[in-house]
């Protein structure tokens, strides 16, 4: 007998194929029956006639690393369909951990952790499923991490040949161990000070293990094309897996640039390149409000940015470098202080909503004197949200086959970005049922199978006989956000076992670690 009959769903099952009607039947952590016999023999029988059947979504672009150990449950996850987390990106990680200096360099995108005690990624690991988890969790060895473990707290500065060598037996030690790709955050602190040797013998360990490189390129706005350019000319010559990170160009004078950098992505996979990109679905981005700040000011710490921010003599010269910069994304200058807001100042809560703009007034200073001031002040997280692209070209990256789901989702501060929570409800919602800018199929595609595929997941990501039984089971015309959950879906199951039955939510803890 069956565990569970999803009786006549309308079943999107991952491969971009028409939808099509079939009974579903679950048993175990297993798909075990697809057809249209009237098979009855199940424990529970779901009536699936007025729904879409797919399988569970794949966010292949999440901060989610210390998050998890906060909410082992990943509601936040869970509550919008999404079954698998891919964590560590932008070069962001948790391991191995090299002390306080590591800590406070991921905590504006990871968040804090109180009870951090492990040192390895084994240990990390073992801590997560000793209580267990409620989504499958896939990690990435973070640049971050490694130039902390070897560089020590002084990270932002170049790496000696010994200190390559070193960070790349940490890389080869955890590709060994099950990690599936490396991550690099080549606009952040400390990762932009890698010298291209340093990355080429990181990626040649990368090519070993065909493993995949994720990276948060160098430049996203002014510069994109030649930093496009940079991490396609290092995947073509390691051949290396590429996965391009929240694909985009920010600023208003730069949207004009987004069909070159699809055309040069299609053309360096016809030139042997394996490079695809994935995205978040909103034209407005969340990060760390230091970002704004010039590359060799976030190469210090943070008690020592803080005290440069606070004399005169160096806050001149700072508005020159972000009005003015030279090979580094001044997203202030590009986006404006009317587009770049407060998500969450520890220090300056009156703060949360406001634009730069509005803060300047309202203590009677210059945006940018506000801006310095406050992070003069800063001893805590400092979270942003700045509008990045236009909807037209957000759209032209969406529809492109070769860009897949994530959510790009952190939930460092106690007010997140709404991607955190309700990105696979506006991706639906909004591109295919209203706007009809992608068919259903093509959606459940790219935030399924198309991610399964990248990662190389083993019969996982497709609604198939002998595949995991990771399904969602929803309403594509009532799917709308709820306060932090959302509604219109009927159904969340992560290895046969639901999270979701009949609206009513439970915590069975049935992810695992890929």
């Amino acid at each position: 007998m069956y565990d569970y009959m999803f009786r006549n769903a309308l079943v999107a099952d991952g491969s971009g194929k028409e939808p099509y009607r079939a009974n579903v039947a679950v048993f175990g952590d297993r798909i075990a029956f697809i057809g249209t016999e009237g098979i009855t023999r199940a424990r529970n029988v779901i009536d699936a006639s007025s729904y879409v059947l797919s399988p569970g979504f794949i966010d292949m672009h999440t901060h989610t690393d210390l998050q998890v150990l906060r909410d082992r449950d990943m509601k936040a996850k869970a509550h919008q369909g999404i079954v698998t987390d891919v964590s560590g990106n932008c070069g962001i990680g948790v391991f191995p951990d090299s002390g306080e200096a590591l800590h406070v360099a991921v905590e504006d995108v990871l968040g804090t952790y109180s009870g951090w005690s492990w040192k390895s990624y084994e240990d990390y690991r073992n801590l997560l499923m000793g209580e267990g988890i409620g989504i499958n969790e896939i990690f990435l060895a973070s640049h971050t991490a490694l130039r902390y473990a070897v560089l020590g707290d002084n990270a932002g500065r170049s790496a000696d040949k010994k200190e390559i060598e070193s960070m790349c037996g940490i890389l080869d030690d955890l590709l060994s161990q099950g990690i599936r790709g490396f991550s690099s955050g080549l606009y952040y602190s400390p990762c932009l000070f890698a010298s291209e040797e340093e990355l080429l013998a990181l990626l040649a360990v990368v090519r070993r293990h065909d493993a995949f490189f994720a990276v948060h390129h160098r430049c996203e706005g002014d510069d994109v094309i030649a930093s496009l350019q940079e991490v396609l000319s290092l995947a073509l010559k390691t051949g290396v897996r590429l996965e391009i990170s929240h694909l985009k160009a920010i600023g208003r004078a730069n949207q004009d640039k987004v069909p070159e950098m699809l055309r040069m992505i299609e053309e360096a996979r016809s030139n042997g390149v394996d490079v695809q990109a994935d995205q978040y679905p909103y034209a407005y981005g969340s990060t760390s409000l230091f970002s704004l700040l010039p590359p060799h000011i976030l190469s210090l710490s943070r008690f020592e940015q803080r005290l440069a921010l606070s004399l005169e003599n160096e806050r001149s010269e700072l508005v020159r470098e972000i009005m003015h910069p030279d090979n580094w994304d001044s997203v202030y200058e590009m986006v404006g202080p009317d587009e770049i807001r407060i998500i969450y100042l520890e220090s300056h809560g009156e703060y949360a909503g406001m634009s730069l703009s509005e803060i300047g007034k309202d203590r009677g200073q210059e945006p940018l004197d506000a801006l310095f001031d406050l992070l003069a002040d800063e001893t805590g997280l400092a979270v942003m949200s700045d509008v990045t692209q236009s909807d037209e070209s957000l759209r032209m990256i969406m529809k492109h086959p070769l860009v897949s789901f994530g959510t790009d989702a952190l939930y460092s501060s106690p007010l997140p970005h709404p991607r955190s929570y309700h990105s696979t409800v506006e991706y639906i919602s909004r591109y295919v049922v209203k706007e009809h800018l992608m068919t259903l199929e093509e959606a459940v595609r790219k935030m399924t199978g198309l991610n399964a595929d990248k990662l190389r997941l083993e019969k996982r990501g497709y609604i198939r006989e002998g595949y995991a039984a990771d399904l969602v089971l929803f309403d594509p015309a009532t799917l709308a956000e709820s306060g932090e959950d959302n509604i219109g879906f009927s159904v969340v199951m992560i290895a046969g076992k639901p999270l979701l039955l009949n609206g009513k939510w439970s915590t069975p803890r049935s992810g695992a670690v890929l």
